[in-house]
C-alpha cells in the first residue's frame, strides 16, 4: 500500500503531490499555496462548502489518476465556487489550474 509525498513545481507554482494507492485503487491529491488540484477522489460540493479552492479532474479505468504529471495532463471536469472565482475553469489542464493556485 504505497503512500508518497513529494515537492513539484509547475509553470513556477510549487505543490506537493500526494500519491495513494492500494490493491484495486489509488488517489492523488496536488496540494498548492490557494487550493487543490485532484482526482474523482475530493467531492468538490463538500469542499465549496468550505469556501475551499479545488479543481478536480477525473480518470477512467482505461486511463487512471496514479501520478502528479498524470493531474497534470488531465482535463479539469469540476472547480468550487472559489476556483472559479480565481479563473479556473472545467476544460483546463491540471497544470493550467495548478498556474492559476500560486
Amino acid at each position: 500500500m504505497p503512500v508518497s509525498s513529494h515537492r513539484i513545481e509547475s509553470e513556477g507554482v510549487p505543490a506537493e503531490a500526494l500519491q495513494v494507492s492500494w490493491q484495486g485503487g489509488q488517489f492523488v491529491i496536488l496540494v498548492a499555496p490557494k487550493g487543490l488540484v485532484a482526482c474523482g477522489v475530493v467531492d468538490p460540493a463538500v469542499m465549496d462548502r468550505f469556501g475551499a479552492a479545488v479543481a478536480v479532474a477525473r480518470g477512467t479505468p482505461e486511463c487512471p489518476l496514479v501520478t502528479a504529471e498524470d493531474l497534470l495532463a488531465a482535463r479539469i471536469v469540476e472547480v468550487t465556487g472559489v476556483a472559479s472565482s480565481l479563473g479556473i475553469s472545467a476544460g483546463m489542464t491540471g497544470a493550467e489550474a495548478l498556474a492559476k493556485l500560486g
